[in-house]
Formats: C-alpha cells, structure tokens, sequence
C-alpha cells in the first residue's frame, strides 16, 4: 500500500502532457501545431537545436508545400501504399494545407505542375511559422535527444531524454528516414519502432540520382538538362515500363538527376536481384515518320558537310558527339551519303537512348527514403501502433513515400492531423 502511494505521488508531481513527440521536422511541428489548437498539451523533443533544419533546405530551400490538386491525385502519386493513406487524405487535403499556412500568415503560390510554394521561395518562412504556431498555441519545445521510451504493461508511457523523462498519455514518434542525416534524420526512429516489436521494411533511397553503367558517355555530357523529353524505366527486359513521364532530366558526371530520374528511382528495387535500364526519347512530340522527314531535311541543308557538323539543329551540342558515336556513322561522312538505313537507325536512337542503372547514389544524397515502419501494423484513421497502447507513426518514418512536386509533405501533414485528432486528452 505505501508503495502504491508513493508511485501516485511521485505522478502528481511529474508534469504530464497529452502526447510526447519525438522529432520536431515537418511532421512532428504540424502535429505539435495542431495539438496546441486542439487545447492539448504536447512537448515536442529534437535533437538538432533548430526544429524543422530537414524543412528548412526542402525544395531546394523554398519548401513545396504541397501539391495544388485533389486527394486522389495525391494518392496517384504515392508509390507505396497509397491506400493506407485514403482516411488521413480525406480528412485532411492540399486544400486544407494551404488554407492552413495562409492562415498562418504564409502567402503561397501555385507554380509549373501544381507545385505549391511560399510567394517569398524561402523554406524558413514555412519551418518558422510552424514553431511560432506550437509556441503561441502551448506547445513546449526542447532540444534534447531521446535516449529510449518508457514502457510498462504494452502501454508507452513517455520518453526518457538523458536524465530526464518526459511523460504523456500517448508517444508520437516522427523522428522522419534516413535520408539527409546531418539534420538528424538518421534513421534512429526504426530503432524505436523495432524496440516496441514494429516491423522495418528494408530502408533504401528514393528521388535519388541513379548511378549508370554508361558513366563516362554521361560524364560527356555532364551539365547538359533536358527539358521537353520522355524518360521510360523498365525491368529486365518487360515490355511494360515501371515509369513513364514527359519532362526535365539532367546528365551528371556519375550518371542521370533531374525530376524525371529522381520519380523514376522511386521504382527501383533489389538492383542485385533485378536490372533496370532507362530509355530516353529525345524528340518525343515527333513520330518515327516525322522524325526522320526532319533528319532528312536538315541533312539537305547541306549535302556535303561531314555528320558530325551536320546535327547542330537537332541536338545540344554536348550530346552531338555522343550520339555520333552510338549511331555508328563515321564523323567525316558526307550527309549525302548516309544510306536510308543508316537514318532509319540514328532515328531510332534518338527515341530511345538507352542506359543500364548500375545503382542509386548514396541515400545521404536521397530526397527522401523508401521504407519503414510497417503500415500494416498502423491504424490508419488515427496513425496508432496496432501492437503498444499510446503509440503513434506519423511522417516519413512510416513506409510511405510519393514522386516530388509537394506529395511528400502532403504526407506528413495529413498523417500529423489524423494523429492529432486522435490523441486523448488526459
């Protein structure tokens, strides 16, 4: 009996909140954010001194907020599991994002593909609002890093931080991936979830640049963006391609960037058990008919310039000699003697440049990551463990991820309302 009173006693003078966050990123801060409006006490802890440093360099530091487009074309442009993501979605939409921020005092600005952006192209104004939001509304903030979580009877009980312990009615771990880990995305929130008996889906980069078989060609090229051309990303020899998609692409010194690379790297899996080449067509608003008509008019121009000064009109520069010397053509034949043949297939080339994936770049270069907690394991109207009483997954930790135009924030700020709503008050 003197036990039992003690431990009631030592409660009392604990301060207890409604819910413990653990990461204050994007997810973590929007959660804490609507938390505190809801009148609910929350304290969110962060290893990194500055909240939201990740949210802070997104977008190439001026943030895609979201994408100006309704839930189900959000839920077109998850890779992975989009289903899971129906409920939170429906509840809380791109509408609702932008309506938020504005609310905030953020004005935003719908760009090329529904990409929403803050009018001043600056990531700190999103990051920041979302601090000054938690701190008006009463949600404590603290700088510290959560060492394990307190556990008793299947039930989470709070976070110890050092010597200190935080306690609250419910544990909200949005601690993000594994992808740019000097903002303190390292992966730590796996071990969390695997501590409390979750299951990980293997962890892999996703809109990452992809490493190329034909290195040294690209190099060639390095530099050189393609704005208006098709990229087509297969496995093995399917006909079907696994991405497909009209837009901008870049050649580096290791291999392929660009939107078009980054969405397509999002379907590559096991590299050691499968391959994959991408397929690039150059002139894409053109017919094989076309095309050729095209080639042969330019060639005309000048029947006796030598091939590799006869492709100027066509082609960038930085690619002409590339192309030259896939083609098989002698850079020194005159234009006026290359066979229809020979044109047939310098026309098949141009619609489909091919290159065999060797491997992704690192995940430290990673836009996000591919896998994480099991979602199946994850109530999704409420973002609670199925396994530990108190406990949520909110944001990038989850195995979650989406193509770049804004969709990956729009995850996290739904997955963080849900999770919001449900969180009891003590």
């Amino acid at each position: 009996m003197r036990k039992t009173l003690k431990l009631l006693s030592v409660t009392k003078m604990m301060k207890m909140y409604d819910a413990v966050i653990v990461g204050g990123g994007a997810a973590g801060l929007f959660c804490g954010a609507q938390l505190g409006l809801l009148g609910k006490s929350a304290v969110i802890i962060e290893k990194n001194e500055r909240f939201g440093r990740k949210l802070r360099i997104t977008g190439k530091g001026r943030c895609n907020v979201t994408n100006n487009c309704d839930a189900q074309t959000v839920m077109k442009n998850i890779t992975r599991n989009e289903r899971f993501m129906y409920s939170s979605l429906s509840r809380f939409a791109p509408e609702d994002v932008m309506a938020f921020f504005e609310g905030l005092g953020v004005a935003l600005k719908t760009e090329r593909g529904n990409r929403v952006f803050p009018v001043s192209d600056s990531a700190h104004d999103i990051a920041d609002a979302l601090v000054k939001c938690c701190l008006d509304c009463g949600t404590e903030l603290v700088s510290g890093e959560v060492t394990e979580l307190l556990v008793e009877d299947g039930k989470v009980l709070g976070a110890k931080c050092g010597v200190k312990e935080y306690h609250g009615g419910s544990v909200i771990i949005a601690t993000g991936g594994r992808s740019y880990p000097k903002t303190g995305s390292d992966g730590f929130g796996y071990k969390l979830a695997k501590s409390l008996g979750h299951h990980v889906t293997p962890i892999v980069p996703s809109l990452c640049p992809i490493v190329t078989a034909e290195r040294e060609e690209c190099a060639e090229m390095m530099g050189l963006s393609l704005k208006n051309c098709t990229l087509s990303l297969r496995e093995d020899n399917k006909t079907k391609p696994l991405y497909e998609e009209l837009g901008e692409m870049l050649f580096t010194h290791f291999g392929l960037s660009g939107p078009l690379v980054l969405s397509a790297s999002a379907h590559i899996g096991d590299i050691d058990k499968h391959s994959y080449h991408i397929d690039i067509d150059l002139k894409p608003a053109l017919s094989k008919e076309q095309l050729d008509a095209r080639i042969l008019r330019d060639l005309g121009d000048f029947p006796n310039r030598e091939f590799g000064n006869s492709l100027g009109k066509l082609l960038p520069a930085k690619m002409i000699p590339v192309i030259v010397k896939r083609s098989g053509i002698p850079s020194d034949k005159r234009v006026n003697q290359i066979t229809k043949e020979e044109r047939r297939d310098l026309v098949e080339l141009l619609k489909k440049l091919t290159y065999k994936v060797d491997r992704l770049r690192s995940i430290d270069e990673a836009i996000i990551t591919r896998g994480g907690v099991e979602v199946s394991e994850i109530d999704p109207k409420t973002m609670g463990s199925k396994l530990c009483k108190g406990l949520y997954f909110i944001g990038e930790v989850l195995d979650l991820d989406a193509y770049t135009g804004g969709f990956n924030l729009q995850i996290a700020w739904s997955t963080a309302y849900a999770c919001a709503q449900a969180v009891e008050y003590l």
